[in-house]
């Protein structure tokens, strides 16, 4: 028996909501089907966004559930939770919870600008193309987007952007801003982040990292936290949770406290004080507990290993990126596309040049990286 119902839009993923449109006017009956046998639908590739929530998060939320605490942080939970970051980056760091990427990323950029100044980052980059125009509202600042082949910035590309220093009619560049992992599941290297760092310092700029998958770039450089970010210059870190395994769990965190000083009142403003604080700190201190991040990310990143391996047997499929990370972008067919949408959801990453993305998760299994692999060699078949 099939439960049918419509693709839901992910305001926080690659736009292709225009494709959908187009395909369902040529198939009407096009929905994300799911099999109601025991409950439970099958697992998508599209973001590990749409992943569950890890149960050592689920029982830490459970855990904080007792009793009353102080609301806005002011609580154990979130004591630990910062110890926990200290651990992890270092004890002379500020870190400060909040509910989702968009804030950490909108937040940590406030903190480090005026209003006349700008941002330099990549043209596929999360602040640029999917958060709305928030960076941009919230922080009075433009954005100042650079084409990449990879997502990558390069020096020689930032280098060329840096111009209208002391002219009073130009924006003045102020931050860099690079995403880790990149919007196309490539991973800068220690010494890409470094030189982008020395980059910035030289010119009296700050390097931010958008880190919503930082645990996957961890991982795949084979480095810790600390020394993925703060150790390579790394000035301010939007840390992420929620694809990692928490239920919406984001953290801003500055590797130089002179950059937090006025952090609590733009948090407030911000709308991301959270008065029940420490569910959210329960999830980031049982990521950050028992190597619980790195084993979440190491099993993301095997399985978006393995389906590469999988669907490159396929000589219709084609992969366009480098897979570094949790995940894969392939060509396939345009009449493909409308055809796996209605058994999986996925979403279309270049319409133009028929370019999709698949991620997997921390609950991605080997056989679900199997069965869609069979699927996807019958249907390009046909």
């Amino acid at each position: 028996m099939l439960l049918s119902r419509a693709l839901p839009h992910e305001a926080c993923e690659s736009p292709q909501s225009a494709l959908l449109n187009r395909m369902r006017q040529c198939e009407p009956g096009l929905h994300l089907c799911y099999i109601v046998g025991a409950m439970k639908p099958i697992r998508s590739f599209a973001s590990d966004n749409n992943a569950g929530v890890h149960p050592r998060v689920l029982q830490a939320i459970a855990a904080a559930n007792r009793g009353h605490v102080v609301g806005y942080g002011d609580d154990p939970y979130t004591e630990a939770a910062v110890r926990k970051f200290k651990q992890h980056f270092g004890p002379d760091i500020e870190v400060f919870m909040v509910f989702n990427g968009t804030a950490a990323n909108c937040l940590s950029l406030k903190a480090l600008m005026e209003s006349y100044h700008a941002v330099i980052c990549a043209e596929a980059a999360h602040i640029y193309t999917d958060e709305c125009g928030a960076p941009e509202k919230f922080t009075g600042c433009k954005l100042i987007p650079l084409p990449t082949t990879d997502g990558k910035l390069t020096l020689e590309a930032v280098r060329h952007a840096y111009h209208g220093i002391g002219d009073q009619h130009h924006v003045q560049p102020h931050v860099i801003s690079i995403t880790q992992v990149t919007e196309m599941g490539t991973v800068y290297t220690p010494r890409e982040v470094r030189d982008l760092a020395r980059f910035a310092h030289e010119r009296n700029m700050f390097l931010h990292m958008d880190g919503a998958r930082i645990a996957n770039a961890a991982v795949s450089l084979g480095l810790t936290l600390r020394e993925a970010t703060r150790d390579l210059g790394v000035d301010v870190l939007s840390f992420g949770g929620t694809k990692n395994g928490a239920m919406g769990a984001e953290a801003v965190v500055f590797f130089d406290k002179k950059f937090s000083r006025d952090f609590l009142y733009l948090r407030k403003q911000g709308m991301q004080l959270a008065s029940k604080m420490r569910f959210i700190s329960a999830q980031l201190d049982a990521l950050l507990s028992d190597h619980l991040w790195r084993k979440n990310a190491e099993h993301a990143n095997h399985m978006a290993a393995l389906l590469e391996k999988q669907v490159s047997k396929i000589p219709q499929v084609k992969i366009v990126y480098k897979v570094e990370a949790n995940g894969v972008f392939a060509q396939i067919p345009r009449p493909a596309i409308a055809k796996l949408l209605k058994r999986y959801f996925f979403y279309v990453w270049d319409e133009d040049r028929s370019v999709v993305r698949w991620m997997c998760s921390f609950d991605t299994t080997e056989k679900d990286v199997k069965q869609f692999a069979r699927f996807l060699a019958e249907t390009v078949k046909t």
